[in-house]
């Protein structure tokens, strides 16, 4: 039977989304939201993970009637396996968009970088040491040599655990060792993975999730570091920026271009392109005022951090969009492009433009990227553009009004500048705060929207309801857009909707109360955040002891499978507003929710709804106080002469 299908105020919590849905209906547009709806009941046997066909003996399902398939692989072993499958497909993900990175490091570094640069110096010497290459008295295309041959080497490596491991807190390592789950080579984990789930291998259910975490943190502590890394490196570490957010971003009298997708090598030319008088000189010989660059999803996140371009929506406005009828060309690269685009662009004059070889959509215009020629190929792409603009159908354009101002770009190193200063950068402060009780603790919200559930809604009351109780929150990815779009991310916020404690720190520090920190691969920066804050001392001494949780809320896809995995082998506990597809195995199940907190610190929490979730975040939060003796609060004191005399330094 199929589902009735839902208004779109059930679908969709933001305005300009409603409109959009609305308008979809009206001019016979399919998306994402009505395709879910006409699915009906969705394969129990999916859901709960116990189907197989990893062999052509099946596929086999399992059931109370047929507790094993065809091999003997009973509920335990299937469900384990297509969980283990679903973390190698993210890790692949982050992973190879750091080594498309990491090659165009390289080839700066050789002179071959064509329009590329490395744009930070800084980063990359601080990053250089921390991987022990000598950086006094070199060049720069020395030092990114030598590192980007370094990172190499972590996708290659046979026999040694990956350096970057190095860079977590030395209990973490430690427990990652006793557990005997520090990853090798990124390249190896992927593929001994995929032979461990191939039939008549690994059946014990055990192992194979053990795997799955030892896959996770190649890519939270390998891949998606790498990724971030490097490209602080080539195109800037961020720091705070102004810009705007949701469909209003998009203009009636300019030439709309959206770039969509995750990797920063193209979008990073186009935002220098569309600034280009060359270029705004033709748009206006076209007829429009200008090009207006506008980013979705991830690679939306990329040049938003680095260069303030004004972010269109997230996951699941990339439909609606095109639906506006205002967008000349959507360019995309790789990772959450619904193959839906072309035929919704159909309906419009908007053309849809695949740019990797890796990644081509049926009804698409492919046009390679060549990164060895960056900018003029950024400068014919918007040239094309520009040449559609004549084909907009007036009738057809209808652009929301709802747009909200934010500050992004708060990579780790910004958040030391802005608690210290140049000189004095550390997150001391924020340390301090935290154990005085100011703030509670931190919340890291992350991850996709899923047309299940009604978009951006759960993300929404979670974020209000915790900064309201004094809870600190960072954002990557989609979740940090639903934030933008509402508003959520200005210093004014802190004011208006925190509660006091919080409001004062970000009162004093000129912060917002929710922090973006970049795309899904930028997960990363968290981790090196959480890592800080072990560092700076007064919150014990592994990050499994922090005051600290993960929340994906509405994900929906492998990646997010892979990130809650190597957060939970980093030792913080992740709340999924969505369950895995693991419930056919009650032993699954049970080590993900409970014997991973004995093994590694942290564990899975499936938690519906988001007020509960709020609940469970500061259950978990008052827990790590109470255990680091800090759950009382301390009130500042100032010190006099005689204090002063008394301590001990």
């Amino acid at each position: 039977m199929p589902k009735t299908p839902r208004t779109a105020e059930e679908r969709v919590v933001n305005q300009a989304s409603i409109d959009m849905l609305k308008k979809a209906d009206a001019d016979c547009v399919d998306t994402c939201f009505s395709r879910y709806d006409s699915q009906g009941m969705q394969c129990k046997f999916g859901v709960t993970g116990v189907c197989c066909k990893n062999c052509h003996m099946g596929p086999c399902r399992i059931t109370p009637r047929t507790p094993r398939g065809v091999c003997g692989a009973d509920a335990d072993t299937i469900v384990a396996r297509n969980f283990l499958r679903e973390v190698v497909g993210g890790c692949a993900a982050h992973s190879d968009h750091a080594r498309h990175l990491v090659l165009r490091l390289k080839a700066v570094a050789e002179g071959n970088g064509g329009d590329y640069k490395i744009t930070d110096g800084k980063a990359l010497r601080r990053i250089a040491g921390q991987y022990d290459i000598e950086t006094a008295d070199r060049e720069e295309h020395e030092i990114a040599l030598e590192l980007a041959n370094t990172f190499i080497g972590e996708f290659t490596a046979q026999e040694e655990e990956l350096k970057t491991l190095r860079l977590a807190p030395l209990k973490q390592q430690a427990k990652w060792d006793k557990a005997k789950v520090a990853p090798k080579g990124i390249d190896r984990m992927c593929v001994e993975s995929m032979h461990r789930t191939h039939i008549g291998v690994d059946h014990d259910y055990r192992n194979l999730l053990l795997q799955a975490f030892r896959t996770s943190l190649a890519d939270g502590w390998g891949g998606a570091r790498i990724a971030s890394m490097t490209a602080d490196i080539l195109f800037g570490t961020p720091m705070p920026v102004r810009s705007e957010a949701n469909l209003g971003v998009l203009e009636e009298k300019q030439v709309n271009v959206i770039v969509h997708g995750h990797e920063p090598a193209l979008s990073e030319m186009l935002a220098v392109a569309a600034n280009d008088p060359e270029i705004i000189a033709c748009a206006k010989e076209a007829g429009a005022e200008g090009v207006n660059l506008a980013g979705l999803c991830c690679t939306a996140n990329e040049i938003l951090m680095r260069r303030g371009v004004p972010v269109a929506g997230n996951f699941h406005q990339q439909e609606l969009a095109v639906i506006t009828g205002a967008v000349e060309m959507m360019v995309v690269d790789v990772q959450c492009v619904m193959p839906s685009l072309p035929t919704v662009a159909s309906s419009y004059h908007t053309e849809i433009v695949s740019t990797t070889d890796i990644a081509k959509t049926i009804g698409a215009t492919h046009i390679p990227f060549k990164a060895s020629d960056g900018l003029a190929s950024a400068k014919s792409l918007l040239k094309r553009a520009i040449d559609n603009f004549k084909k907009r159908d007036p009738a057809k354009v209808s652009v929301p009004d709802e747009k909200k101002p934010l500050v992004a770009g708060f990579s780790v190193e910004a958040i030391k500048y802005m608690l210290g200063g140049t000189f004095r950068g550390s997150f001391r402060p924020l340390n301090d705060a935290i154990i005085q009780g100011r703030i509670r603790g931190v919340a890291g919200i992350v991850g996709c929207n899923n047309p299940k559930t009604q978009a951006d809604s759960y993300i929404n009351i979670l974020t209000a309801e915790l900064i309201k109780r004094n809870v600190l929150v960072l954002q990557t990815g989609c979740a940090a857009q639903a934030s933008a779009k509402v508003g959520s991310m200005t210093p004014e916020t802190a004011l208006e909707q925190a509660g006091d404690g919080l409001r004062e720190v970000c009162e004093t520090v000129g912060m917002p109360p929710v922090l973006h920190m970049g795309s899904c691969v930028d997960n990363s920066r968290i981790l090196e955040a959480a890592a800080e804050l072990v560092a700076e001392g007064g919150l014990g001494d592994d990050m499994g002891g922090l005051p600290a949780v993960g929340v994906a809320p509405e994900w929906m896809s492998e990646k997010a499978v892979t990130i809650g995995c190597y957060f939970v082998a980093s030792g913080c506990d992740v709340i999924l507003g969505l369950p895995f597809h693991t419930s056919g195995s009650e032993n699954v199940s049970r080590f993900l929710q409970e014997d991973a907190k004995e093994i590694f610190g942290g564990a899975f929490h499936e938690v519906p709804d988001p007020m509960d979730a709020a609940d469970r975040v500061l259950e978990l939060i008052n827990e790590a106080r109470e255990n680091l003796g800090i759950d009382k609060k301390t009130e500042r004191k100032l010190y006099d002469m005689k204090d002063r005399r008394q301590l001990d330094v």
